[in-house]
């Protein structure tokens, strides 16, 4: 019966949270520069990545001006596996589109009713698609930027360790088979491993509610806090250290200071340099979880141009 009320309450509080950034987010796109028009940025709503019939099997495609192909980002939101959508990250399809990104900004299934693997599949699903439909709407596969924060940080690294490593699951391999690896990836903020949550506190001392709420992620994802995912504990299988079969896109680690997920950021910097991927993790000083969107911001502002130089140097935009 308490397992039950918990998960109710663990429920309530996810909707109430979700509502509330959905309605920041309606809010936000009332601004006069949130307008993709003003960016001569064109926009192709709720495209079906699959047949399901899932809203969540949908993305939204953000085409910049200029002329095809163009470099192109996958971008995958966070919400910690159990909230939001493309819908809510309108600002990141926006924000890269500018820089003359085609992005395809992708929905997914979300926990507890879909754990894992289910958000990877999708991503997974969504990327097949991208290479077999996004050529017709401008997309340069050899040109391809895996990206998200928070859970779809998580995403985005997993979903590139498909591409390097020969691994069992199905949706891997079908991923492994496309023969394409991105050219960067971009993993804000990330949550790179979900089992064992506890971890966080261990190294210094997280309030009680922020504890808490990180375990509601690896309960809602995982069904248990100390199952062990080698997909949803992406740094866990780098830091095996075991060589993948095609070389690893380069990654870049942006996350704040005060971010609760910092220390998942420094291993995985240190498990790509011990592979000898390259990788540039900056550290944003007092910055919390996922600042960037706070676009307004100085930091927010540094951020965004660290990623764009970071890519500039990796991903080739005549």
């Amino acid at each position: 019966m308490k397992r039950r009320l918990d998960a109710l309450r663990q429920a309530a509080g996810a909707a109430v949270v979700d509502n509330f950034f959905r309605s920041i987010s309606r809010v936000g796109r009332l601004h006069p520069r949130a307008d993709p028009r003003r960016h001569e940025v064109t926009v192709q709503r709720d495209l079906a990545y699959t047949t399901s019939g899932l809203p969540e099997h949908r993305l939204d495609v953000y085409i910049p001006r200029g002329s095809p192909p163009f470099p192109t980002v996958l971008y995958l939101h966070g919400g910690g596996f159990r909230i939001l959508s493309k819908d809510t990250h309108w600002l990141m399809g926006l924000a890269f589109a500018r820089q003359g990104y085609l992005v395809f900004n992708a929905s997914y299934r979300l926990a507890p009713r879909h754990p894992f693997p289910a958000a990877l599949e999708d991503a997974s699903r969504a990327l097949r698609w991208v290479l077999e439909r996004g050529p017709s709407l401008g997309a340069d596969p050899g040109r391809l930027v895996f990206a998200g924060e928070s859970a779809g940080a998580n995403l985005s690294a997993s979903l590139a360790l498909t591409t390097a490593y020969e691994r069992p699951e199905a949706f891997a391999r079908e991923v492994y088979a496309t023969g394409v690896t991105p050219r960067a990836v971009v993993a804000s903020c990330g949550m790179f491993q979900v089992s064992d949550p506890g971890r966080l506190g261990r190294r210094r001392r997280l309030p009680w509610w922020l504890a808490d709420r990180i375990k509601e992620v690896s309960l809602a994802y995982l069904g248990d806090p100390l199952r062990a995912e080698d997909l949803a504990d992406p740094v866990s299988v780098l830091e095996r250290g075991e060589r993948p079969s095609r070389p690893l896109a380069p990654f870049f680690l942006p996350v704040g200071t005060r971010d609760p997920l910092l220390d998942d950021t420094r291993r995985m910097a240190r498990a790509l340099e011990a592979l000898e991927v390259p990788c540039e993790a900056r550290y944003y000083t007092g910055e919390v979880h996922a600042f960037h969107a706070f676009v307004w911001r100085e930091n927010a502002k540094r951020c965004w141009e660290d990623t764009f130089t970071f890519l500039a140097r990796h991903v080739p935009n005549p």
